[in-house]
C-alpha cells in the first residue's frame, strides 16, 4: 500500500498486488459514512495495473481506518457463519 496523495480533505492510494475485490469492498463500505463525500477507485491497465483507491471526507484517513475495520468484522461474521455449516 502506498500513500500517493495525503492532503486535509483528500487520500488517494496504490494498493499492489490486490484487484478490485478489496478495492471495492472498501469504497462501498466507506460510502456508507456520513462524513465521506466521495469513494472511487479505478485500475488504468486490467491486466498490470494496481489499483488507486480515492477518497474525499472529512478526514480521509479516520475513514479509511474505519472502514477497514468495518471490513474485518464482517469478514469474521462470514468466517463463522461458513464454519457454523
Amino acid at each position: 500500500m502506498e500513500v500517493i496523495l495525503d492532503k486535509r480533505y483528500e487520500m488517494e492510494i496504490v494498493f499492489e498486488g490486490e484487484t478490485h475485490t478489496l478495492c471495492n469492498l472498501l469504497r462501498s463500505i466507506l460510502m456508507e459514512d456520513d462524513t465521506v463525500r466521495a469513494a472511487a477507485y479505478s485500475i488504468d491497465h486490467p491486466i498490470v495495473g494496481e489499483p488507486q483507491l480515492y477518497i474525499r471526507a472529512r478526514s480521509p484517513k479516520k475513514s479509511l481506518l474505519a472502514a477497514a475495520e468495518t471490513l474485518r468484522e464482517r469478514c469474521d461474521e462470514f468466517r463463522a457463519l461458513v464454519e457454523s455449516i
